[in-house]
């Protein structure tokens, strides 16, 4: 058996002893993650019964669950990702690289035209744990999910996104802010002190 580094046993201890962790296991939830989402929707009143999402690199699925519990019913919740996702009930889930057109036209079949309040994107890369590579493909995924969003959304509708600060931040907070009446950058509490990660909420869309 392969022998784990410093750094790797170092997120074992950590990831284990996290109390979100500890919390979304007894709670139910899919990971740690959908409580970011669950403080930004509440403090920001994002998610509404009847709204219709769409959850960019939705696996394992935890905004894509809490997500279908705020919007009752009504709503809808469309949700893709590279990887597999196990099924969630009441979430229409689509596998693939949206990059690509076969994936790209499946998800918008699923979407109707112009219709869409929230896109939610909390894609990541896998790390490599090089600056110099992993922010140019963090900033990539954050690039492509404002793309999305001015691709589906209704006007009035918002987005929010997970984003690493560095080189191309700038950019898109001032691409975003081109699109979008009001943009601020967030960072909930349960994201790691130490991780460069915020989250870009755009409300207002405007429809050009």
């Amino acid at each position: 058996m392969a022998k784990r580094s410093k750094s790797s046993g170092r997120w074992l201890q950590e990831h284990f002893s996290d109390p979100y962790v500890k919390r979304a296991q007894a709670e139910g939830w899919r990971s740690r993650a959908v409580f970011k989402l669950e403080e930004l929707d509440t403090r920001e009143k994002m998610l509404r019964s009847g709204s219709i999402c769409l959850d960019l690199g939705a696996a394992p699925g935890a905004w894509s669950q809490y997500a279908r519990r705020r919007l009752g019913r009504s709503g809808r919740i469309i949700a893709t990702d590279i990887l597999p996702m196990e099924p969630l009930e009441g979430v229409e889930f689509v596998q693939g690289d949206f990059r690509e057109a076969e994936v790209f036209e499946r998800i918008l079949a699923l979407l109707p035209e112009r219709q869409v309040d929230w896109v939610l994107s909390d894609m990541a890369p896998a790390m490599s744990g090089i600056d110099a590579v992993d922010q140019p493909r963090s900033m990539y995924l954050a690039e492509l999910a404002l793309d999305m969003a001015g691709r589906v959304l209704k006007g009035g509708g918002g987005a929010l996104i997970k984003v690493f600060q560095g080189a191309g931040f700038e950019a898109l907070v001032r691409e975003a802010r081109g699109r979008f009446d009001k943009v601020r950058l967030v960072k909930p509490e349960a994201s790691r002190a130490r991780s460069p990660e915020v989250y870009l909420l755009a409300k207002d869309f405007r429809l050009v």
